[in-house]
């Protein structure tokens, strides 16, 4: 499942540097799914979506740090942990229930992001 930075976020940035996926921003920032990975133009992401990877996106969150689901993997293929959990202080990145996948999943996921 993907991770979701909780409305406890202080905004203090620690986690976005960490994510290897470019899946975190700061809030009200607009994002796109180019950004920090290997997709470019016209994408079948995994879940069946059409996307552009390259069409700007609206924040997920206003007010604090948000992650991007699509773009979520949970670190696998990269770390044992998820890296925003991991050094955030205030534990507000937790996984979320509403984005729930299998290791496989994120796996398939990461190498779609990073072909």
């Amino acid at each position: 499942m993907a991770i979701i930075i909780t409305d406890e976020c202080i905004n203090c940035g620690a986690c976005e540097p960490e994510c290897p996926n470019t899946a975190i921003y700061e809030g009200a920032d607009d994002w796109k799914y180019s950004e920090g990975t290997s997709l470019e133009g016209a994408v079948k992401l995994p879940n069946g979506d059409q996307i552009d990877a390259d069409e700007v996106q609206e924040p997920v969150s206003d007010e604090y740090y948000f992650i991007v689901p699509d773009k979520c993997t949970e670190c696998k293929g990269f770390h044992e942990e998820p890296q925003c959990a991991a050094v955030c202080p205030v534990d507000c990145c937790v996984p979320d229930d509403n984005h729930v996948e299998t290791e496989e999943e994120l796996l398939v996921k990461q190498q779609l992001l990073h072909n």
